[in-house]
């Protein structure tokens, strides 16, 4: 990420975050929308993100081409189309960001990261149903009606506007790495930090709580999200932001394989 890109977003969520939780949840739908939108048109892009172009401009265009979308949005996307970016893309990965972060917001309690993780495990088990959510030759309104479906009463409204949006807009990546990505976002709106467990058998809650608790002690509060794989065999693998602490039966085995072979 460049400078004028890391810049831009730390003002944008800056701004988010002086809002409070009065964010209603059409804002992050729309400003998810908008980003469809800008995704997808090489001229709005390069309008929006050429900093030759005066501010005043860029905000008249932003009333023009989203004048469907609420005032609070399009302020939102005038001040992110003001900024400098390092690349194009990053306007439209901006935009998508502050979509994410506001749906969160209005989220209040509610689990979102949790919700995300659901789907992604999933879709990550059936691989009809991965093909069938990010195929690019896909009908992405067939795509939406399949998503809605699977969520109908098992998640919030905002994690279901996070979902449709993504299986719409892949931004050249897969499914399962875009949720991935949403849930980074979100939790990181919610200053929560997300510790992926990777076990051959459900964790029991009792087991939970105690690994929780030891976490806890070294990463902070936490949110434990499990991933059952039965050929790590037993034990435990952790990973919290990128730190890995692998302590599974197949881990152990290898190490000894290693030693063996020596």
């Amino acid at each position: 990420m460049g400078s004028a890109t890391r810049n831009a977003l730390d003002a944008a969520r800056d701004s988010l975050a002086a809002q409070g939780a009065k964010i209603a949840p059409s804002v992050g739908e729309e400003l998810l929308s908008a980003c469809r939108l800008v995704g997808n048109s090489a001229q709005l892009r390069n309008t929006l993100s050429d900093p030759a172009i005066a501010a005043k401009e860029k905000s008249a265009l932003v009333d023009k081409v989203f004048a469907a979308l609420g005032k609070e949005s399009r302020s939102i996307i005038s001040q992110l189309a003001k900024s400098r970016w390092s690349a194009q893309a990053d306007l439209v990965a901006g935009i998508e960001e502050l979509g994410l972060r506001a749906l969160a917001v209005s989220a209040g309690g509610v689990d979102i990261p949790g919700e995300l993780f659901a789907f992604s495990q999933l879709v990550a088990s059936n691989g009809e149903l991965e093909l069938a959510v990010s195929s690019k030759l896909g009908d992405p309104d067939v795509k939406v009606k399949v998503v809605a479906k699977l969520l109908k009463g098992k998640a919030s409204p905002q994690s279901s506007a996070i979902i449709e949006h993504l299986v719409r807009f892949s931004m050249g990546r897969r499914i399962g790495a875009s949720l991935n990505y949403a849930q980074e976002i979100v939790a990181d709106q919610s200053a929560t930090t997300i510790a992926t467990v990777t076990v051959a058998t459900r964790l029991s809650p009792a087991q939970e709580a105690r690994l929780e608790k030891g976490l806890a002690e070294r990463f902070g509060d936490l949110a434990i999200q499990q991933i059952i794989d039965p050929s790590v065999i037993g034990g435990v693998r952790v990973n919290v932001g990128g730190v890995v602490i692998d302590d599974t039966v197949a881990s152990r085995l290898k190490d000894l394989k290693l030693q063996l072979a020596k």
